[in-house]
This record gives C-alpha cells, sequence and structure tokens, in this order.
C-alpha cells in the first residue's frame, strides 16, 4: 500500500478540497493517508491518519516555524508521495524531496501572485514588489517539483512552460453529499438567502448585508463562514442589514451543505478585483448549483459564460447593494423561473460541474507517480 502524507500549515482540518475530496478520494482507492494540519489530537478520521500542528501565535511564527516542524513530521511519515498546499511550504517541500528522494506534488489552490497584491496586512507600497518576488521565487522552485495541481487555467498558463506536469482540479461539489430529494417546498412565507464562504470585504459581505436594508422582513439572510478580523466582523454587524443575517459562523462541510438545501437563493458577490475577476470558478457557485439554488453572482465575464450559458441565475454588480437587492426581488416574483434556474444549475452539475469526473485526474496523477516506486 503505497503512503501518501498531505501537508498543510494553513487550512482546517476539515477543508473541503483537501480533506473531503482528495484525501478522502485516495483513502477509497487504498492508499494509505496522512494528513499534517493544524489540530489538537493524533487520530484517524475516515480512514485518513491525523498528525496534528499546533496552531500558531500569529501569521509570522505561522511561516517560520510552523512549516519547520510540519517539515520535521513529514519526514517521520516515510510517505512514497508528499502533497503540500500552501505557497509558504515550498523551501520546505523542497528540501523534503532531496531529503527522502519520494514525488512531491504542489497543490496551488489561487493564483498567489494575484492574491498578494489583495493582502491587506502588506503594506500597499510592497504588494507589487512582494508579488513578483514571489512569482519568480515560485517559477524557479517549481522546476523542482514532480507535480503540479491547480485550479484554473490561468495558473496552467503561467507555470506549464517550467514544469510541464501540470494538471487542473477543479473544486466541483461531491455528488452524493447534495441529495436534494428531501429538498421541501416552501411552507412559510420566509424567502432564505444565504451565503457560504469566508467573511471578507473583497468578498462583497458589506454590499450583500446593506441590500438587506432594501429588501422586506420576510427576507433573511445567512452567512456561514469565519470573519477574516474581529474588526471586520464589527463592522459588519453595525451595518443595518445585519438585523435580518443570521450569522452562523465556520461550520462543517455537511452543516453547510444542509445550509445551501434549506435555502432558496445563494450569494456569491465577489469584488472585481484582479485575484477574482479573472480567476478560476469559486467552489461555492457550483455548490449553489448542486443544491439546485438560483444564484446571483457578480457579473465577471466568465461567472456569467457559466451563469447565463446554463440560465441558473442573475449576474450583477457585485459593488451596489440596490442591484443586488432588486435580483432577489426578481426571483421572489417570479417563483417559476428562479425554480428552474436552480433546475438548470442541478443539471449542469450532474452532468459536468462535479467532482466525481475531477477525482478521475486525481487518480490519474497519483497512478503515475507510483506507476515505477
Amino acid at each position: 500500500m503505497k503512503k501518501i502524507c498531505h501537508i498543510t500549515t494553513v487550512h482546517s482540518l476539515l477543508d473541503t478540497r483537501i480533506f473531503y475530496k482528495e484525501c478522502q478520494t485516495l483513502v477509497k482507492h487504498g492508499y494509505d493517508v496522512s494528513l499534517i494540519v493544524q489540530y489538537d489530537d493524533s487520530v484517524v478520521i475516515d480512514g485518513v491518519k491525523i498528525i496534528p500542528l499546533p496552531e500558531p501565535k500569529n501569521r509570522l511564527y505561522r511561516m517560520l516555524f510552523l512549516t519547520r516542524k510540519a517539515y520535521k513530521l513529514a519526514l517521520e511519515q516515510k510517505a512514497d508521495i508528499y502533497h503540500f498546499h500552501d505557497p509558504e511550504f515550498l523551501p520546505w517541500a523542497v528540501r523534503l524531496k532531496k531529503k527522502t528522494g519520494a514525488k512531491i506534488i504542489y497543490d496551488i489552490h489561487e493564483d498567489y501572485p494575484k492574491q498578494i497584491l489583495s493582502k491587506h496586512w502588506i503594506p500597499n507600497f510592497l504588494r507589487k514588489l512582494i508579488a513578483n518576488l514571489f512569482s519568480i521565487y515560485e517559477k524557479r522552485e517549481v522546476k523542482k517539483i514532480d507535480y503540479l495541481i491547480t485550479v484554473g487555467e490561468d495558473v496552467k498558463k503561467r507555470l506549464e512552460t517550467i514544469n510541464s506536469n501540470i494538471e487542473i482540479l477543479k473544486n466541483f461539489p461531491i455528488l452524493k453529499k447534495f441529495d436534494i430529494k428531501n429538498k421541501k417546498n416552501k411552507d412559510n412565507d420566509i424567502f432564505n438567502l444565504i451565503y457560504a464562504g469566508g467573511l471578507t470585504e473583497e468578498r462583497g459581505i458589506t454590499q450583500i448585508v446593506q441590500a438587506m436594508e432594501y429588501l422586506p422582513d420576510n427576507i433573511k439572510l445567512t452567512l456561514l463562514g469565519k470573519f477574516s478580523s474581529k474588526e471586520y466582523e464589527e463592522i459588519v454587524k453595525a451595518l443595518g442589514g445585519f438585523q435580518k443575517t443570521e450569522y452562523a459562523g465556520q461550520v462543517s462541510y455537511d452543516i453547510v451543505i444542509k445550509g445551501l438545501i434549506g435555502a432558496d437563493v445563494g450569494l456569491i458577490c465577489l469584488w472585481p478585483i484582479k485575484n477574482y475577476y479573472n480567476a478560476a470558478e469559486p467552489t461555492k457557485m457550483f455548490e449553489y448549483m448542486a443544491a439546485a439554488l438560483p444564484i446571483i453572482a457578480s457579473n465577471f465575464p466568465l461567472w456569467k459564460e457559466i451563469i447565463e450559458g446554463n440560465n441558473c441565475g442573475i449576474c450583477v454588480n457585485p459593488l451596489e447593494p440596490k442591484e443586488i437587492a432588486k435580483a432577489v426581488e426578481y426571483l421572489i416574483k417570479h417563483p417559476e423561473e428562479a425554480r428552474k434556474m436552480g433546475e438548470n444549475g442541478r443539471k449542469a452539475v450532474l452532468e459536468k460541474y462535479n467532482w466525481e469526473n475531477e477525482s478521475k485526474k486525481l487518480l490519474e496523477v497519483y497512478e503515475e507517480l507510483t506507476k515505477n516506486r
């Protein structure tokens, strides 16, 4: 049995892509899988051996010291393949390959140079310099990595001339988790909007909460996720629209899915910043579609192509709360059209936008890397 070790110093234990999709897929296909991750105990969860890392004191500690601890724990696993998920671990991954001779996979969740440009904790005058320096560094180091996995075409185009062993693995939903047979017909006058994901300013949380101010009292918004900071949380909670908002916090993937299936409309109104505007399709869009929800989304070209191409929602200017509110009102006044949008989205996921299709590519990468070991 081939030993696989996934490594993350940033993501949570039950990260959807890492734990539920990749690790679980590998376990079900006979691999011995461990996951080095921030946690408080050594346990086995659904066949995945959890190797705990302590919670870091701050971001700098995580980058400088937690990565080193993860490296030492990784050495102890004596794995055939190490699959890491954070750019801050890149130098340690190269060292890990030299030390063990194992195969290394770099799973690139974002276009990191673009992402750096929107990091508020980095002084504005330094962001472009840091983004350019990281881009140069990343391109130099990925030559030494056995395989690159990414979520979208933009990263592939940027790196494939440097390392041709690259595969796009999109964050499409796990079909079997979205059982909508028990989705109930509305039996009350409450109309439920939902947003699931990181609660940051750039993800349009301010605007969707402000949109609630323009909507009747029988329309409710649920936010599932973690605020980027206590300060931003207080800003959002002070908005008038928050009176009609339920903040559930960060919850498990199964609870997220239950919330989506019970909602009426899914919202994903990210700001038109570079990291989002030209980025890959957002995971939540397809999860909303899997739950048969009509979508209200940012009017980015790629998103419009998917949403309008499948007639499964409405695209709006994400910076205009009134426009978001008008889209909600339209769906309320046209229930049959809204229902049809939900059905169209669900059909598209069943046919093409699902993890069951994507997982085959993951397994092919692993088969290629282990065939001579």
